[in-house]
């Protein structure tokens, strides 16, 4: 075994286990556990999609087909954004990955090499760091902090952290998992300052739909940006649309680095499945409504949530502005990941640990809320029960 592990690369070595996936094997086939610990909700995909792609699949559309998607799914991307940030986009901006993680690995691709740095906010999502080590890049994360208003991040402290070696930056907001949300002037300064130095921007805005301050829309890169900015979009079809298990999303890039995006999808994983984009055509073009009831759980789900835990003196946390996740911490809890193992044999539930996400997350749970709320409440009593026993 040591022989093999040697032969292996550093970079390969270097990944770590995921403390979600490490509670979610524990406890995924317990009777009746309520799972909030992965991102996703508990609706299955809406007929009027996955009807669209079994009728694909009936017609026969089981061919290899263009790399980069096909062009009615880029077109339909092109009009949802313009609809959505009121400016015009071209189809040639989109390019259609296997899920939004390979969005994020192929962006990582592009721009990071070995021995390369990437500043990234924390707490963050384990697998923004993990496509960064997989490339042989190093992470230089800067901590949020916790206070009266919520989630904040020093912009002073994200430029500082910014060296020689830096090449990009990733930014998440609406954030997973503390539900962080830059505002506009914040995206304007971070934005003017990866122009000045001439680094990346990954931007991470797939919750931007579900947020709860003005607007319908989390304010966003997509309406500052210009055409040659350096800025690549990862995004996918998961969470308006019910569609997690689909593994569809898309990378969103200048157009004139088409080929050079082509050419990896080819060598990564040589496009997406055509009757599976025909699903994402219907949802893009017809599933505003089903999108729109994702928007108002996720809406409810974090009242309920909040609600549950704000008469816990002994909790800290801060309604979330955006995503469906809500980020709590326990006084005096020092291994969640021990703790989320044993929510699941004496409160069966399912939380993902703090200490997945990074500093700052140790002593924290993340709870998706995108759940029915009979469901939630169930959960939300299991937990609080829980947490009374404890004292």
């Amino acid at each position: 075994m040591s022989d093999l592990y040697d032969g292996l690369t550093r970079s390969a070595r270097s990944l770590p286990e995921s403390g979600i996936v490490t509670v979610f094997n524990y406890g995924r086939t317990r009777d009746g556990l309520i799972p909030l610990w992965a991102g996703e909700g508990d609706s299955p995909t809406d007929p009027l999609i996955s009807d669209a792609a079994t009728r694909a699949l009936q017609d026969g559309q089981t061919f290899y087909t263009y790399q980069r998607g096909i062009p009615p799914l880029r077109e339909a991307l092109a009009a949802y954004f313009a609809n959505l940030y009121g400016r015009p986009f071209s189809m040639e901006q989109f390019n259609l990955t296997c899920g939004g993680m390979q969005a994020i690995q192929m962006a990582v691709q592009l721009v990071i090499g070995d021995g390369d740095e990437v500043v990234v906010p924390a707490p963050a999502w384990p697998n923004f760091e993990g496509a960064i080590l997989s490339r042989g890049g190093h992470v230089r994360f800067v901590p949020m902090a916790l206070g009266e208003r919520g989630w904040a991040l020093d912009l002073d402290r994200l430029f500082d952290a910014c060296g020689p070696k830096t090449r990009a930056l990733f930014i998440n907001s609406p954030s997973n998992p503390s539900g962080w949300t830059a505002s506009a002037g914040e995206l304007r300064a971070i934005l003017d300052f990866a122009r000045d130095r001439g680094l990346w921007i990954i931007a991470d805005e797939i919750y931007g739909r579900f947020y709860y301050g003005d607007g319908d829309v989390a304010p966003s890169f997509q309406t500052i940006r210009e055409d040659d900015d350096r800025i690549l979009f990862v995004q996918t079809f998961s969470k308006n649309w019910a569609m997690t298990g689909w593994r569809m999303g898309w990378l969103q890039a200048p157009p004139s680095l088409g080929q050079i995006i082509e050419n990896h999808i080819q060598y990564n994983t040589s496009g997406v499945p055509t009757f599976l984009q025909a699903g994402g055509v219907a949802a893009l073009t017809d599933g505003a409504a089903i999108a729109q009831a994702q928007i108002e759980k996720a809406a409810d789900g974090r009242q309920i949530v909040c609600d549950a835990l704000q008469p816990y003196n002994r909790i800290r946390f801060a309604r979330p502005d955006g995503a469906f996740y809500l980020l709590f911490g326990i006084e005096g809890e020092t291994d969640s990941l021990q703790s989320a193992l044993k929510l699941v044999d004496e409160a069966n539930i399912g939380l993902a640990p703090g200490s997945a996400f990074g500093p700052g997350g140790e002593g924290h749970f993340r709870i998706c809320y995108l759940r029915s709320a009979d469901q939630l409440r169930t959960a939300m009593a299991r937990l609080t029960d829980w947490l009374d026993r404890q004292i």
